[in-house]
Parts: structure tokens; C-alpha cells; sequence
């Protein structure tokens, strides 16, 4: 019998030999390889038999037996196949060169209130992303107004009508990605950003949490979740039912706000069945039904007689707002070898109804508006990643829908006198405007690894529109991406972009019901009877960024970006009277030039971020819905540029979070140097801080593997005292104050 050592030795010197005498080799080792076999056949069995135990064989037939698989294996391979299916997702729809920060569910836990704390409030912990009043939007990104495009696992959910209703729970999030830049082809119509939400991979082991939370300016807000598997189906769903006393921001700087309370009502259903091993159905719905009390600011002075009534409290008023916005989305997903697909038939239908106090409103602003808008979307999504060899990716895919919209306005006015006085005679007008409006969109691009370290991604997309106004585009995406050293990663690239206005706000009105001489000299005439059309913005943006990971500080990772857009047709929109809705209108020319900074540090327990941006919006020349100004302030507007009321030039977050003894530490900050005001936005506000502080501990009262949450949240925790508007500037009606101090408690048991 030849030893082990021989048979090494002399397999050990054919490999040498072929590696030295190149493809002839194989002659040359010929004899010796066909020698090997014949010394090693009985060796193994003779040596390896007594090793192996009858016992052994036994056990193996017991755990292959089809009782035991059921209870352990299945669900853990519908498990692992719907990540497949989500990873598969991901590649089909790829950020391409754009800028992306994402934040965890862990990471929004890990925040001050977390998944308690509405989307808005979470997201202004990105980079570039700035705080503003409910009325006017609520954030903005790169210091644009609206233009934010919300997908849930990757399909688009089309415009509702709300001002300030927040559709989306924070707590079905299981990563949340913030898309900006120059974005790849796949991504149209709302190019400002992409908020790319995916729902919970981890929530379908057939068990859930309830929870309560509240504390200052009466909140208590309640939730539910639960997740499971049956069979090849996943599903989860959640409810939150929310109110307190601040539902919109103060109107003064008071601990108070006075007349403003709210009740919202939310939920989510998730279901995911595995059809085949290359096939998935998902199902996904979504409700949020919400009432708002329209704030007073006490003190103010009345303005007209109404119906008798000159002197009125405006602490008193009795304005309120009720938003109801639903959506569904059917997707089925395919992933088999060189293709990946997902299709989609997605619909929304969002209501909006602003109730006046018909004699207050009439004699502190000469009008009282009863306002109603709805909107019906229906629409296709089909987006196709196919892998052409290696270097090599196409994507391509459209979306069609159409959609529905509505709008009501009953108005109460008071007729004037030829000196301007106004005379107590109310009168009122209805106008209703009804469109059945398309949007329709394709795209093709290429991503193509030219190296191991630089990939090209080029593509051209055209969207096309009927509405108020019909128009189409074509636009060229390309980005560049090299990673030329490990942790470095540089991108640059150019998007034309064409973003349509969303249909509601688009809506025209009807002068002819408030101008002679239809109707007499009112206080809804408008001192410029010019109502040109709402046009989509055609736009090119440039961006080009850097992120490097600290090799010298593991854990740490720097990034910087900057950007600059020149946009024909700028949109904007704002709040041109006392009911909360938003009215939509053009600059002929804008620009917009920013550089963000951004940082994160993970080492075990604890993280850390710190964002700061710069940036400047100008614009000049408004050239649609005139009427909406004053005809000083538009003249003086078509001869300068601008500041956008909504362009802030610094703004910063930071945050940290340390995990000791089972107890989570959190602290987060947000920073604004102040949003525009005055005359045509030519003052802005003074900047601010606001500091949040967190506590959560986990208690095993149940059992380990079903936590106890306690925590407490102090929301500005400095009690500073800062105005997000103060009344004043394009579109900006009324003012608004930041939260003061206020101290939060909840408790959550898993079961």
C-alpha cells in the first residue's frame, strides 16, 4: 500500500510539471495520474469504515423525515426566498450614479422617539433636507418646493391633494433611502428626490407589538403590528391611531396652541405569496384618515364688517380641515436567470375638505372660502433589469395613469364701494373645475461595467402629459461611478428632467365670477387679472460627489456632493389665503447651486451623523397664475431675481447613539439658518437649533425573545423658541412657530 505522503508527494510534482511545461504537460503527466487511482481506490474505504458509526445514518433518516421539515424548514425558505425576490427588486430599480442615504429601521429606532415620530420629522435628519410649516409642505429637498417622489418597494404612489396630512406610518418601514442628484432614467416626473421606502423583511415570524405613547400638548397615540407566514404567504399589518393638541404648527410662540387639535387614523397591509420559484404576487394597501383644527393667533384686529359683526375674537375662530387619502398597489414579480421584472397596477384616491368659519374668516380677511379638491389615480408600472453577460445591464420600463381630479370652491366676498371701503352685503361664488388628466412615461439606459471600478450608466427617458396644458420631453441621463481605491467612491452626472404639476394644483379658476364684469369690485378681485396656465418644468441638473471610509478610523465615512440646476418654468406653490391648500405657479428662469457634507461613525455600540448643507434657489419672472400677487411685487419680480420663499442657506443635522447595559442613549439635532420673508423674499428669519434627547430600555418581563420597551423622548429639550414663517413672503399666509419643550413616555410589549 502506498502512504498518504507518497501519493501527495507525487500528485504535488504533476501539478509542477504542468505548470512548468505549459499545455504539453499533459502528455508528460499522463502516466503518473493514471497510476494515482489505482493506489487510492481501497485505501479511503478500508481506513474510513470503522469511522463511521450506524448511529449516525439513523439520526440523518430522523431529521429527513417530511413530519419534522414543516415546523423548521418551511418557513424559513419562504423566508429566504422573498429576500431573493427583494434583492432582485433592488437590482431592477439601482440608484445609477445618483446620491443615496439610507437609514435603517434599526438606525430610526435608534432616533429620539423613533418609529413614533412622523416621516417628516425622520427624514430631516438627511442631508440637504430642510424643515418647514405644515401649510407650505412640510420639508424640502435641495431647497425645492414639493417635487419629492415617494416609491413603496419600488413603485411609484402618484400626488394626493393634502397640505399637511402624513399618509405613511414610520413604523412599517424597514429601510428608508433618500435618492437625490442627477437620478438614472428609471426615475421621472418628481426629480427633486426619490423617498425609497421598503416595508419590513423581518416581520413574518408570526408574532407582532402593541404600544402606547404620549405626553405634552395631549398626545396619545396608540399602535399595533403583526406578521406571519402561512404556508408560501407572508403578510403583515399595522394600525396607528394618533391625537393630540398641536396638530399644525403655533401660530404663536405660546407652550399652547389654541384651537388645534387632530385625530389621524393609519394603516397597512402587506401580502406576498410565492407563486413559483421564479414568481411572486405581492399586495399592499394603505389608509390614513385625518381631521385637523385650524390653529387661532389670538389678538389679532378685525378688518371688515360682516353680516352685522365688526368685532369678532379671533382666539374664537372655527376653521378646521379633513384629509382622507387610501392607495393600493398589485405587483407581480418575476426573477428567472437573465431577467428580472416587476409589474404593477397601483391606484390612490386622496380627498381634502377645508371648512371655514364663514363670519370670522369674512371679517378678518374680507373671505371666506369653503374648499373641496379630490383626486382618483389609477396607473401601470412595469420596469424589466436584464443582464447581458457581465458587463453589461438593461434597463427599461414605463408607466401610464390617468387620473381624476376635482375641484370645488364656494367663496363668500364682500362687494366694494368705488372709494375701495367695503360695503356689508356678502355675496357668494362657486367654482368648479373637473379633469380627467394622463401622464405617461418610458425609459431605456444601459449600465455598463467598463472596469472592475468604473461603471457607465447612460439612458434616455420621455415622458408626456395631457392635462391642463399637453407637452412631452426627452431626456438624457449619464452618470459615472469609480471606485478607485477600497472605501472611495466618486460619482458625476447629468439628468434633463421634465416634472409635470401636480394635476389638483394645476386646477384654473375662474376670474370671470370675481372681476366686472361678471361680477362688482370685491375683496376676492385680484389686483392682476392675468391667469396664464401652470406649465411643467424642464430642467438640467449636474451633480458630482465623493464618499471615502476612514481606513485610519474604522467605522467612520465621509462624503461630500454638490450640485447645480438651470430651470426653464420653475414650479412653486403656496398658500394665498386662509384656507390650507396650496395654489401652484411658474418662474420663467430659475437656478438652483448647493453642497452638501455629510458624515457617519459606527464602532459597536455606539453611531454617530453630522449633515450640513449649503445652498441658494433663485428665480425671476413669474409667468402663470399672476393673479396670485400683488402687482408691485410681481413687477418687481420680473426684473430681478429672487430668493424662492423656500430657499434656506444653511441647514444641519447630527445625531448620536450609545447602547450600555441594555439601555439605548440617543440624541439628535436639527439646525436651519432661517426661511425667506418679507417683500418678494427679500429678508429672511432667524436661524435656529432644536436639540431631542432619548432613552429606551428593553425589559425580559415576558420572555427573552419578547422585549418590553420603556422609553422617554424630550423634544426640544432646550424649550428654544424659533419661528419656521413668520406670515410673510411669496405664498406664506400665516405664521408658524417650532415645537416648544415637551416630554414623552411609551411603552411596547412584542408577543
Amino acid at each position: 500500500m502506498v502512504s498518504s505522503k507518497a501519493i501527495l508527494a507525487s500528485a504535488s510534482l504533476a501539478v509542477l510539471t504542468l505548470f512548468q511545461s505549459g499545455g504539453s504537460a499533459m502528455a508528460q503527466t499522463t502516466a503518473p495520474v493514471t497510476t494515482l487511482p489505482s493506489v487510492e481506490v481501497e485505501a479511503p474505504k478500508q481506513t474510513q469504515a470503522p469511522r463511521r458509526p450506524k448511529v449516525r445514518v439513523a439520526v440523518d433518516r430522523r431529521r429527513a423525515t417530511p413530519q419534522a421539515r414543516p415546523q423548521t424548514e418551511a418557513p424559513a425558505a419562504v423566508e429566504g426566498q422573498g429576500e431573493r425576490f427583494d434583492t432582485a427588486r433592488q437590482s431592477i430599480l439601482p440608484p445609477g450614479g445618483a446620491t443615496a442615504h439610507t437609514l435603517t429601521r434599526q438606525a430610526i429606532e435608534a432616533l429620539p422617539q423613533g418609529s413614533n415620530a412622523s416621516l417628516d420629522k425622520v427624514l430631516l435628519q438627511f442631508p440637504g433636507v430642510t424643515q418647514d410649516s405644515a401649510a407650505s409642505g412640510d420639508l424640502h429637498v435641495r431647497n425645492e418646493h414639493a417635487n419629492l417622489q415617494y416609491r413603496i418597494n419600488g413603485v411609484m404612489l402618484p400626488d394626493g391633494v393634502g397640505a399637511f396630512g402624513q399618509i405613511l406610518d414610520t413604523g412599517i418601514v424597514g429601510s428608508l433611502s433618500l435618492l437625490t442628484g442627477a437620478l438614472p432614467a428609471q426615475y421621472g416626473l418628481r426629480t427633486a428626490g426619490v423617498l425609497d421606502i421598503s416595508t419590513k423583511a423581518d416581520a413574518f415570524n408570526n408574532s407582532g407589538v402593541v404600544g402606547v405613547y404620549g405626553g405634552s400638548n395631549g398626545t396619545i397615540s396608540t399602535n399595533v403590528e403583526y406578521g406571519g407566514t402561512a404556508g408560501q404567504t407572508q403578510y403583515f399589518l399595522s394600525g396607528r391611531f394618533l391625537q393630540n393638541n398641536l396638530g399644525i404648527e403655533n401660530p404663536t410662540p405660546s407652550v399652547n396652541a389654541i384651537h388645534d387639535r387632530t385625530n389621524q387614523e393609519k394603516g397597512f397591509l402587506y401580502l406576498s405569496t410565492m407563486i413559483d420559484p421564479t414568481s411572486r404576487l405581492t399586495f399592499m394597501s394603505g389608509v390614513s384618515n385625518a381631521t385637523f383644527q385650524i390653529p387661532n393667533n389670538p389678538g389679532q384686529t378685525p378688518a371688515f364688517t360682516a353680516f352685522g359683526v365688526s368685532n369678532f375674537d379671533s382666539s374664537r375662530l372655527n376653521e378646521h380641515q379633513n384629509e382622507f387619502n387610501q392607495f393600493n398597489v398589485v405587483s407581480y414579480q418575476t426573477s428567472n436567470g437573465e431577467f428580472d421584472t416587476q409589474t404593477s397596477y397601483f391606484n390612490r384616491t386622496s380627498l381634502l375638505h377645508f371648512y371655514p368659519d364663514p363670519i370670522g374668516d369674512l371679517v378678518f380677511n374680507g373671505v371666506s372660502s369653503d374648499v373641496y379638491r379630490q383626486s382618483v389615480v389609477n396607473g401601470i408600472q412595469q420596469d424589466t433589469a436584464w443582464r447581458i453577460g457581465y458587463a453589461h445591464t438593461l434597463r427599461f420600463g414605463l408607466s401610464v395613469s390617468a387620473e381624476r381630479t376635482l375641484v370645488n370652491s364656494g367663496t363668500t366676498v364682500l362687494p366694494l364701494d368705488p372709494a375701495g371701503g367695503t360695503i356689508d352685503a356678502p355675496f357668494s361664488v362657486f367654482d368648479s373645475n373637473a379633469k380627467t388628466g394622463w401622464l405617461a412615461g418610458t425609459y431605456v439606459q444601459d449600465e455598463w461595467k467598463i472596469t472592475n471600478n468604473l461603471t457607465l450608466n447612460a439612458g434616455l427617458r420621455f415622458d408626456q402629459m395631457y392635462q391642463y396644458v399637453d407637452a412631452n420631453q426627452l431626456s438624457p441621463r449619464v452618470s459615472l461611478t469609480w471606485k478607485p481605491f477600497d472605501g472611495t467612491t466618486f460619482h458625476a452626472g447629468y439628468a434633463r428632467n421634465f416634472t409635470p404639476p401636480s394635476q389638483v394644483i394645476a386646477a384654473p379658476v375662474n376670474l370671470a365670477l370675481v372681476t366686472p364684469p361678471g361680477a362688482p369690485v370685491n375683496t376676492q378681485t385680484p389686483a392682476v387679472g392675468q391667469s396664464s396656465p401652470v406649465l411643467p418644468e424642464r430642467s438640467h441638473v449636474f451633480d458630482v460627489g465623493v464618499t471615502q471610509k476612514i481606513h485610519a478610523i474604522p467605522g467612520l465615512e465621509v462624503g461630500a456632493d454638490a450640485y447645480y440646476k438651470k430651470a426653464r418654468d420653475l414650479l412653486d406653490d403656496g398658500q394665498f389665503g386662509a384656507a390650507y391648500v396650496l395654489s401652484g405657479f411658474n418662474y420663467d428662469r430659475g437656478e438652483n447651486v448647493g453642497v452638501e457634507l455629510k458624515s457617519t461613525y459606527r464602532n459597536g455600540n455606539f453611531s454617530a451623523y453630522a449633515n450640513l448643507a449649503w445652498a441658494k434657489q433663485i428665480a425671476t419672472d413669474v409667468i402663470s397664475n399672476q393673479y396670485l400677487f400683488g402687482a408691485d411685487e410681481l413687477a418687481y419680480i420680473a426684473g430681478h431675481y429672487i430668493y424662492t420663499d423656500h430657499a434656506q442657506m444653511l441647514s444641519g443635522s447630527a445625531g448620536a447613539s450609545y447602547l450600555w447595559g441594555g439601555t439605548r442613549y440617543s440624541v439628535s439635532m436639527i439646525y436651519g439658518s432661517g426661511l425667506r420673508s418679507g417683500f418678494a423674499n427679500t429678508d429672511h428669519l432667524p436661524g435656529y437649533t432644536q436639540v431631542n434627547l432619548g432613552l429606551s430600555h428593553d425589559f425580559n418581563i415576558v420572555a427573552p425573545n419578547k422585549p418590553t420597551t420603556l422609553r422617554f423622548d424630550v423634544v426640544n429639550v432646550f424649550d428654544t423658541i424659533y419661528q419656521i414663517r413668520d406670515g410673510s413672503g411669496i405664498g406664506v399666509f400665516a405664521p408658524q412657530y417650532g415645537p416648544r419643550r415637551g416630554f414623552y413616555v411609551g411603552v411596547s410589549q412584542r408577543f
